[in-house]
């Protein structure tokens, strides 16, 4: 029996990673869980420098998608690039790398 095609209106939208509330920033716990984060969704074709991700301490390299996270409240200068994969389990292991 063939599958059928999913709807057009579950595939859209803020969970599946479209929409406009990621091009403003979506906002997410952060790595404390006490704070809220704004959250961009950078794809590859727009990562053009090196950044070393906060989460496991290795380099995000030019053209691989990644996550720009930051302090909702006042922390724009404090934007961090993380790996996808950092970000989705920054609530089971610690920061490995302290910024001051």
């Amino acid at each position: 029996m063939p599958r059928r095609k999913p709807r057009a209106d579950r595939r859209a939208g803020p969970s599946a990673g479209g929409g406009f509330g990621d091009v403003f920033g979506r906002t997410e716990p952060g790595p404390d869980s006490d704070d809220l984060y704004t959250v961009r969704t950078i794809p590859g074709s727009r990562a053009i420098k090196t950044y070393r991700c906060p989460g496991c301490d290795h380099e995000i390299s030019p053209g691989v998608a990644h996550i720009v996270a930051w302090p909702a409240y006042g922390g724009e200068d404090e934007r961090r690039h993380w790996h996808r994969g950092c970000w989705n389990g920054r609530q089971t292991r610690r920061i490995t790398r302290r910024w001051s």
